[in-house]
């Protein structure tokens, strides 16, 4: 038997998600990244954040049977200012590993009990894409932490993420040969969004 939907603990989880998702969407580590002339990181989190729109937006269209209620939620949300990017990234890494791992398993299996399983799915999945969001924060850190951004021990392939041009050499270029784009627009060919 379902719990009434407009009664549920689902119905709070699904703002809660949406609010967590809302504040995700928010680009304050890419303004940084793009004061500090790192392109190819402010559109990491660029990229990814506008993942977490398209998540809010599911969690609130859920919501349409309450349409025209206010509901009252509780939850935490970190307040993340660092003067460093690596900071951000590993911030970014490990909120998403805590949507993934605990607040969206979590809310899933509430969903579930309480008798909503397409939201209970919903959970499931979209906790899948926020491991893969950790994942990628994560392999950028250490990249930036091993002073490997911008190096690779073998030849790789470096593409300009401004206008495509492919590069294979151990390096990217200090500015792209195409375009005249510095090298924080290059990104290792494997970790570009688009092959």
């Amino acid at each position: 038997m379902s719990a009434d939907f407009a009664q549920s603990e689902t119905r709070l989880n699904l703002m809660r998600a949406f609010a967590g998702e809302s504040q995700a969407r928010n680009t304050f580590a890419a303004g940084l990244a793009r004061r500090k002339n790192l392109y190819v990181l402010e559109s990491v989190f660029t990229f990814t954040a506008d993942q977490e729109r398209a998540h809010a937006k599911v969690f609130y269209n859920l919501l349409e049977q309450v349409s025209g209620q206010n509901l009252q939620v509780d939850g935490t949300y970190p307040v993340e200012l660092f003067p460093d990017i690596l900071d951000h990234l590993r911030s970014a890494q490990h909120n998403e590993y805590q949507e993934w791992d605990h607040d969206y398993a979590g809310f899933s299996r509430t969903a579930q009990e309480e008798g909503f399983p397409e939201i209970a799915h919903i959970f499931s999945m979209i906790a899948g894409i926020e491991k893969t969001h950790g994942d990628r924060f994560g392999k950028f850190a250490e990249l930036l932490e091993q002073d490997k951004l911008f190096v690779s021990d073998v030849q790789v392939k470096w593409m300009c993420l401004n206008c495509g041009q492919i590069i294979d050499a151990t390096m990217a270029p200090a500015v792209c040969p195409v375009c005249k784009h510095p090298q924080g627009y290059f990104i290792r060919w494997e970790m570009a969004p688009f092959e």
